[in-house]
């Protein structure tokens, strides 16, 4: 299994708080990625999503809103019973439109030039442009997601895959 967040949108009434009912429909739906993605309720974003939420924290002012966290790690966690596996996460359909907004008023290029910085030396290998151009297609696949998660009412799952 490769590293990624894993994202699906579903009515908010369809979800069970329990990781291993959660486990086992992200799994079931990992295996129709593809088709889900087209359809609009399934997004990922691959190995880079800790740096993305990097890039979404330059947005954070210290009296501000904490609405950076939403699009990566914000939500509810659901635990496994022995805490040896990462939580699922349960943005509520609220936290969801939270998110969707944040994204929509996101200047990426100003979001870039903050967290520059703090983001680019792990690549260090590759070129900058390019590594900006992968954090602008997750930054605009998360915000067509969300807008779509929103607009739709869903709540959003996230999985967490290493």
């Amino acid at each position: 299994m490769s590293i990624k967040m894993q994202l699906r949108a579903m009515p908010e009434s369809a979800i069970r708080e329990n990781w291993t009912w959660l486990e086992e429909v992200m799994g079931d739906a990992l295996d129709r990625f593809q088709a889900e993605r087209r359809a609009g309720i399934a997004e990922a974003v691959p190995y880079h999503f800790h740096a993305l939420n990097k890039v979404y924290a330059a947005a954070y002012t210290p009296h501000g809103s904490h609405d950076w966290e939403l699009p990566v790690f914000g939500g509810s966690p659901v635990y496994n019973a022995t805490d040896n596996q990462p939580p699922f996460v349960i943005a509520r359909p609220s936290e969801v439109r939270e998110a969707g907004d944040f994204l929509a008023a996101a200047s990426f290029d100003d979001l870039w030039a903050a967290a520059r910085p703090k983001v680019l030396p792990p690549f260090s290998a590759f070129d900058e442009a390019e590594v900006k151009g992968w954090f602008l297609t997750h930054h605009t696949d998360l915000r067509t997601f969300y807008s779509r998660s929103a607009s739709a009412g869903s709540a959003v799952v996230k999985g967490f895959w290493y």
